[in-house]
């Protein structure tokens, strides 16, 4: 299939054909299916997520404004955030956000379990040093797994502005924990 002829196809999707809805079920439904399942890893979840993709498909048909060469592209992404946004969904995030604060049994002894508390004390320590909205956004962004245009929007700012947000802070991040380390004793 041309690129130029699925963007076609969508363009008749945003009209509400649903012949064309048709020819681009039978054309990625394969495709965006293993994104799902490689996604979820759940056969089950990825038939529900794949029958909510074409449904988002539809809705959205319109708002693709690509040039033809991305329509597939697009096609894709609608399939990976969607599945991505259904294994946020799963588990509550205050949930994953106790559990990753606890550290998990790697056999190592008590020093090492230190030495790790000591380093996630100096992440902190060094997030705090940032502005409250930045580090905030690098713990969406890195803890929670939000994307930059999800940040964006959540701050309402450009996506080019968020990017640079994170860019500079995991900078200073990088400084401040460059400046906290300590020298070993010789």
């Amino acid at each position: 299939m041309e690129r130029d002829d699925i963007a076609e196809l969508l363009g008749r999707v945003a009209l509400h054909d649903r012949a064309a809805f048709s020819l681009i079920y039978k054309r990625y439904a394969a495709k965006l299916f293993a994104i799902c399942i490689r996604i979820l890893k759940d056969r089950n979840d990825a038939e529900e997520a794949l029958q909510d993709v074409f449904v988002k498909v539809w809705q959205k048909a319109g708002s693709y404004t690509g040039d033809g060469a991305n329509a597939s592209a697009w096609l894709a992404a609608v399939a990976r955030y969607h599945c991505i946004d259904r294994l946020r969904a799963r588990k509550p995030r205050g949930d994953r956000l106790d559990a990753a604060a606890e550290l998990p049994d790697l056999g190592l002894d008590p020093e090492s379990h230190a030495v790790l508390r000591s380093e996630g004390a100096r992440i902190d320590s060094c997030l705090e040093a940032l502005d409250p909205d930045r580090a905030k956004a690098v713990r969406q962004a890195y803890v929670d797994g939000m994307s930059y245009q999800e940040l964006a929007e959540s701050f309402a700012v450009p996506l080019n502005t968020m990017r640079t947000w994170l860019r500079r802070s995991l900078l200073k991040l990088r400084e401040c924990m460059d400046g906290n380390a300590r020298p070993e004793q010789g």
